[in-house]
């Protein structure tokens, strides 16, 4: 991870982060040679090997993302398509987090999830569309598509289950309100034990 990074960043990939990305594939010096003839088309790569993806909507995703820069460790590489937020993840975090997410009740059956979106965990057998390895082209904008957090090199730092859970329970707080306690029952009685004798 890069200390010079912000969240804010837009700039293009680099060599070596587009080599990172490439190395997803089955067949890397092709992805390579077909992003030098074309760098403003963007692909579609498999998860579950260099990297996972966590996919939000894009308000919250960036909730998320900016609970990781003021508060914690930073991210990996973020990128945005067509309105949603891919959060760039270690490989094994597909299959853990929903798991983190269910034992903390964050998952869509539990009752603490209220107005908070379902985050979809791609990893072995799936695959994402990466935005162009430029920047803010023409043809990026028109699909939708961008780099938040680009990469730039050929190992980069990627967020385990462990952080994204941790920015997710953040980011869902300055949203709705979380509690540990169940709501009140307004039928109950209610008794003022402060005057006890």
């Amino acid at each position: 991870m890069s200390s010079t990074r912000n969240a804010s960043d837009v700039s293009g990939v680099t060599p070596d982060g587009a080599a990172w990305l490439a190395s997803a594939g089955t067949h890397p010096r092709s992805t390579l040679s077909l992003w030098r003839e074309r760098p403003d088309a963007p692909l579609v790569l498999p998860c579950g090997v260099v990297f996972d993806v966590v996919s939000t909507p894009a308000v919250f995703g960036r909730r998320m993302l900016d609970r990781m820069w003021e508060e914690g460790p930073g991210s990996g590489p973020v990128a945005e398509f067509r309105g949603r937020m891919l959060l760039f993840a270690a490989p094994g975090t597909a299959q853990r987090l929903p798991a983190l997410m269910e034992w903390e009740e964050w998952d869509a059956r539990g009752a603490r999830t209220d107005g908070v979106p379902p985050l979809l965990c791609h990893g072995t057998g799936d695959a994402v569309t990466v935005p162009a390895l430029t920047g803010a082209a023409a043809p990026a904008a028109r699909s939708g598509s961008r780099w938040l957090v680009a990469p730039d090199t050929r190992r980069p730092w990627l967020p385990g289950p462990e952080v994204l859970l941790w920015a997710a329970v953040r980011a869902a707080r300055a949203v709705v309100r979380i509690s540990i306690f169940p709501p009140a029952d307004r039928d109950a009685n209610v008794y003022d034990v402060s005057r006890r004798r």
